[in-house]
């Protein structure tokens, strides 16, 4: 032996080169292994909440529609190959032959019925105004703008401008995207707005000079805004109007802005008709108890598409002031003599009911993890052991037997598992109020996700109601249309007496800075008919627990229409 590496030593002393070259040969050979390892093995999802250990729990039972195991599935391959696309390419793409043929627009009037039928697809977001004339002088919407001369969208400059806020949205040139709160400019002839949208081809995206305008109609009335003021709805007046909203003015040229820049003091601006008045939400003037919105459709002397309310009934925007009445948080003064939980699914908005309970009670919500981002956000209590009985209530995600049974008692909060999914999806490559890129969305890490959380989002519902002590359930789509009742549930379950101003002034401030805002959407539904077939199966599961222990089952909206 000791002959043979000899004789290798003299013959690669003797041939440098050659030896170079093996070792070359070696590492790439190495390489290739290593690249074929990693492609080839079984997809896993980093930082998967459960571990193959946890599959040898105890099973949950029957329930006449699927039997789940409390561990997770392999996950889910990737089909057609795994192949990851970028953001810019479409799951839909054509052929050349096919490109080729949607080039002929067929002139002017076939573009112009066909962006008024792909302006029909947008109208559960916004309602189409018309075509309006538009000159670089002066400018027919007066708000921000940006320009994408290859992706502008219809969708995409809606989005936009609702997220910050405006009230319309136009299209220029195919490519140029404008939003504002008021139209200054006059109509033009629907077929001068017959330009392609860039990133679109089956929608039209105004013309030269020429503006395709809508008005944003958003799904959610508190998420409507004028500027930095937030439309909460049309109220009947309260009858002692000069101690429920104590400010006042007289305005013959009323608009939304001049009454909102008046209450600069107060955090609420209300429009009825000529006056303008401001003042809290209080016992006198509840924000919970809305009339319907055409009530107050009565047009603003100096705005024609802006509504002042009238005498009788008023429409109400929060301005930027806060409402300091429940703002003060702390720290329980005595040790908790129970502990619980405010349990939930990933993405269900655990973070925001914390922040609700916080206002509501005064006391600082503990967590079972640490989240430093959270801490220097202003939840206090996420310093503190969970079992420190210093905060109101523990957030937690777990869902074994031996976590659950830690505590006392529990608040449940439940969200539709699709967008569940999608938030915790977007929490995971976007923090906790940001959003997942569309490469994240288009790769393998959602399908890889989906199969891996879905059976989760069942799981931990099933063995909360199984194993909890005095458990509350609470349905986050319930908490967001009823938030006054619901929150008066959670804050008795915690043994605290909170005022009643004290809710109301939640009221105002419930989005906070922690909520994520529910503006921005795929422009596609991410969910594939096999996963929607899945987790339906899994919706049913859940909606037969609850009915067994005598509770409402989930609400209609969870399942797709």
């Amino acid at each position: 032996m000791a002959k043979l590496l000899l004789k290798l030593q003299r013959y690669f002393r003797r041939r440098p080169v050659r030896f170079f070259t093996l070792l070359a040969l070696y590492l790439a050979a190495g390489s290739l292994v290593f690249l074929h390892s990693g492609f080839s093995g079984e997809p896993t999802v980093p930082g998967s909440p459960r571990s193959p250990a946890a599959a040898e729990g105890p099973g949950l039972p029957y329930l006449g529609v699927m039997q789940l195991s409390r561990g997770f599935k392999t996950a889910a391959t990737m089909p057609g190959g795994g192949r990851r696309h970028g953001p810019w390419f479409k799951s839909t793409s054509k052929e050349p032959s096919d490109r080729g043929k949607s080039r002929d627009n067929g002139g002017p009037r076939s573009r112009a019925l066909r962006g008024r039928s792909g302006r029909e697809k947008e109208e559960d977001r916004a309602r189409y105004l018309g075509c309006y004339e538009d000159n670089t002088r002066q400018r027919t919407l007066r708000g921000m703008s940006f320009f994408d001369y290859k992706k502008m969208t219809v969708f995409r400059c809606q989005d936009n401008c609702a997220e910050r806020g405006y009230l319309y949205a136009g299209l220029e040139f195919g490519a140029e995207c404008y939003c504002g709160h008021k139209i200054q400019a006059s109509n033009a002839s629907e077929s001068e707005c017959n330009m392609e949208c860039k990133g679109e081809r089956s929608n039209t995206c105004g013309g030269i000079n020429r503006l395709s305008i809508y008005r944003l109609e958003l799904a959610q009335e508190s998420a409507r805004r004028y500027g930095s003021a937030i439309f909460r709805g049309c109220f009947r007046r309260p009858e002692n109007v000069s101690i429920a909203l104590p400010a006042s003015q007289l305005m013959l040229n009323m608009s939304v802005d001049k009454c909102v820049d008046f209450c600069t003091e107060f955090p609420l601006a209300a429009l009825a008709g000529t006056t303008c008045r401001c003042g809290f939400p209080s016992t006198l003037f509840p924000l919970h108890e809305r009339e319907d919105e055409q009530l107050c459709a009565h047009k603003c002397a100096a705005e024609e598409f802006e509504s002042c309310g009238s005498a009788e009934f008023l429409l109400v925007y929060q301005t930027q002031v806060q409402d300091n009445r429940c703002m003060d948080r702390r720290f329980l003064p005595s040790r908790a003599k129970q502990l619980v939980a405010l349990a939930s699914f990933p993405g269900a908005g655990n973070t925001w009911a914390r922040h609700l309970i916080e206002l509501a009670t005064g006391f600082y919500t503990g967590s079972y993890y640490f989240d430093g981002s959270l801490y220097n956000k202003g939840f206090k209590g996420e310093r503190d052991h969970w079992r420190s009985g210093r905060t109101i209530c523990i957030k937690t995600h777990e869902s074994g037997q031996k976590e659950i049974e830690s505590f006392d008692s529990a608040i449940l909060l439940i969200r539709n598992p699709y967008k569940a999914l999608m938030a915790e999806f977007n929490r995971k490559y976007g923090g906790h109020i940001g959003f997942a890129a569309h490469a994240h969305w288009k790769g393998k890490e959602w399908p890889e996700f989906v199969a891996n959380y879905a059976p989760w989002w069942a799981t931990h519902t099933l063995d909360w109601l199984r194993y909890g002590k005095k458990v509350l359930v609470v349905h986050f789509e319930d908490l967001k249309r009823d938030l006054f009742v619901q929150l008066q549930r959670m804050v008795a379950l915690l043994g605290v007496t909170a005022c009643e101003d004290r809710l109301l002034c939640v009221e105002g401030q419930k989005d906070g800075n922690f909520k994520r805002s529910g503006l921005r959407k795929l422009e596609y539904d991410p969910y594939t008919p096999e996963m929607r077939k899945t987790i339906s199966g899994y919706i049913r599961t859940v909606d037969a627990a609850l009915k067994l222990r005598n509770l409402s089952g989930v609400p209609e909206d969870y399942y797709p229409r």
